[in-house]
This record gives C-alpha cells, structure tokens and sequence, in this order.
C-alpha cells in the first residue's frame, strides 16, 4: 500500500508574505501575527513591503523575521518588481503569499518563472476594485495565483458570486490574533484608563479604526448627545488616523463634545487600551473579518457592530453582541443605550464573545489553517 503524501505544511516551509506597507491597520495586523505564529512553528517567514515603511516592522524585526521594503513610487515600479524578485528568490521561498489586490499582481510579475506557489488572501470585500485598471490587473495575476484564502464566508461568497474568483481557487480562513494579548483585570482598566485621562467612575464607548469614510465614526459623534442624556459621565474614545481626522474635530467641537470625547490618534498598545472600554462600536459601512472586532471581543467587551460584511460570522445578535444596520443612527443609538443600561448584559455578551474567539480565531489556529491553504497550492504545481 503507498503511504499518503506527507502535509507539505508540516514541514519547514520559505515564506515569503508581500504587503502594500506595515503601516498600522487590520490588514498589517494579521499579516504580522501570522508570520510570527508561522515563524514559531519552524517555518522560515519574511516580509516585502512594496512601499517605504515603518508601522509594524520593528516588531518583525524584534521577532527575527527580516523585511524588505520596495520603496514603490509609481504605479508598476519595475525597481520594486526586482527587489521583489531577488527576496523572493534569495528566500528559495516555497510560497509568496499576498495580501489584497496590488501585492498580488506584484508578485505575480515579480515571480514569473521562479517556480513557487503564489497564494493570495482577500481581506476585504473589494471596494476598491472599482477602479478598472487595478481590477483588470488583480484579475490577470489570479490565472498565476494557485490558493485564494478569503476571510470569512461573506468575502468568498462575494467574490466567488461575482465572479472575481474561480471557486476551485476559493479557500474560507477566519482571520486570528494572538488572544493571549488580550484579557484584561482591574488593575490593567486603570492604567489604561490613565492613559487615555480617563477616570475609573466614567462609562466609556470605544471605536477603533482607521479614520476612513466607510468605517461611519461620524455616526458616533452624532448619536453622542442622545447618550449623554442619560448617562452624564459617558465618554467616546476613538482610536486611529485617517483622512477623516480633522473633520471629525470639526465635528465634536461644532456639538460642544470636546469633553466628552477623545480623538486618540494612532497608538501602538491597542490591546492595552481596549481594557479601558466598557462597550466596543463598529459602526462600519462594510467589513472583511475585522481585526478590531476580534480584538475587543477577546477583551471580553460588549460589542455593538453592524450587520455587514464578516461581522455577522463573529456577532450572533443577542449571544455575542449586538447586530445593527448600516448607516442607521436611530439603530446605532438604541443599542447602545441598551448596552449602557444594562451592565449584566454586557458581561453576558463579552464573556461569550470572548469564548468565541479563542475557540476559533487564534492565531495558532490561523497558521494551522494556513498551512492547508499552503499544501494545497504546493499540491497544485
């Protein structure tokens, strides 16, 4: 009888993950914690960034886990492409992995000819691709890609549905995160809470993201004096930066919220700071499988996030948080008032949605997924 052919991720595999950059965002985040956890199983990890970058490498760098940067400063760099090409090549990699649509088509070029398996993840539902020429693009690097992992049901529904995807290709992985990181006790709520000038009598709402239209933060500053009403020591910290940075100060100085409300900017000790939160709002117009999500919900926090996207593969409205439409500020502002007045609810609902994550969106079990993505396209040669 011939014995089965070994689990080509169960040996030590050369990975090569290209992103557009490591600056901090959800994306990065996982690309990050996934080469880390590749890396601990014994793999041999490194990163392309195609842009000049900062964000995230030092923690690459601190874990023994080289970056490249591209320094791209055009369209199709073709210095880039060769930069690309020598990682890949001086790596011996066994898999490219990348991360969304340019990274992809990147390396698609940049390997032409060297062999390996090119995986792809989606981590999005693909807004972006309304521009034709980065579609047109992504779509030609998908005939030398061999995996395409999508994270969650709802991104390889649509993009498997529309059409983008070939479903042979199409792989489901639930991102992951490191959930060790994130738990929280009474004395880490106070230095967080210290953190953000924040004091322990307060009830506070935290958003973190970056600050884009599609993620709605405005919607939180809108609903915020309804709230108030009822609760005078509410406050709302946002967490991130992004275009819309300075239009929602304009904003919470127009409703007189400088005092009630914390524009935190970018900060680097995430999950730290989720400790000071009594309740986490996603407020998001559309969603891949949140990063932030997942994060607060490890925290054990109750969440209140919108019905789109992979956000309804991590919330079961009632069990784990609570599920509203998009674009909805009467909506937003109901739940949230339920969760404020109801302290034995939000326990209830984070310490579920806490059990949820470490049972299903680790880190470990994102390399262990990953690795059979990875077999697959290595199988497929």
């Amino acid at each position: 009888m011939t014995p089965p052919a070994p689990n080509a991720a169960s040996r030590p595999l050369r990975i090569v993950h290209v992103v557009d950059s490591l600056e901090v965002g959800g994306l990065e985040r996982v690309t990050v914690d996934l080469a880390q956890a590749q890396a601990a199983l014994g793999h041999d990890v490194r990163v392309f960034s195609i842009a000049a970058t900062e964000g995230l490498k030092k923690e690459l760098l601190d874990a023994g886990i080289p970056v490249t940067e591209g320094h791209k400063r055009r369209s199709l760099d073709w210095h880039t492409l060769s930069l690309l090409r020598a990682c890949v090549r001086g790596a011996a990699a066994d898999v490219v992995h990348a991360h969304n649509f340019v990274p992809n088509y990147h390396a698609a070029l940049a390997t032409l000819g060297l062999g390996v398996a090119q995986v792809c993840t989606l981590h999005d539902m693909g807004a972006r691709l309304q521009n034709r020429r980065l579609k047109s693009l992504f779509q030609l690097s998908l005939t030398r890609t061999r995996c395409v992992a999508m994270v969650g049901e709802q991104v390889r529904q649509r993009h498997v549905a529309s059409g983008l995807v070939p479903a042979h290709k199409a792989h489901t992985v639930l991102n992951g995160i490191p959930v060790a990181r994130f738990s929280t006790g009474s004395a880490d709520r106070s230095a967080a809470r210290q953190q953000l000038g924040l004091d322990d009598a307060d009830t506070v709402i935290g958003c973190v993201g970056r600050l884009v239209p599609l993620k709605n933060h405005h919607r939180m500053v809108d609903v915020f004096p309804t709230l108030l009403q009822q609760h005078p020591r509410l406050r709302l910290v946002i967490v991130g930066d992004g275009v819309q940075a300075e239009a929602l100060r304009q904003q919470v100085a127009a409703k007189g919220l400088q005092q009630h409300v914390i524009l935190a900017g970018q900060r680097s000790n995430v999950s730290m700071l989720l400790g000071a939160f009594d309740v986490f709002a996603l407020p998001s117009q559309t969603e891949g499988l949140s990063i932030a999500l997942l994060e607060a919900c490890a925290t054990g926090l109750a969440v209140v996030a919108t019905r789109v996207g992979g956000n309804t593969e991590i919330i079961v409205d009632g069990q784990t948080g609570l599920l509203i439409p998009p674009d909805d500020n009467e909506a937003l502002a109901s739940a949230l008032m339920r969760m404020l007045a109801d302290p034995a609810l939000r326990r209830r609902l984070g310490d579920a949605a806490a059990q949820w994550v470490r049972a299903h969106a680790s880190s470990e079990a994102l390399a262990q997924a990953y690795g059979r993505v990875y077999e697959a396209a290595l199988a497929s040669r």
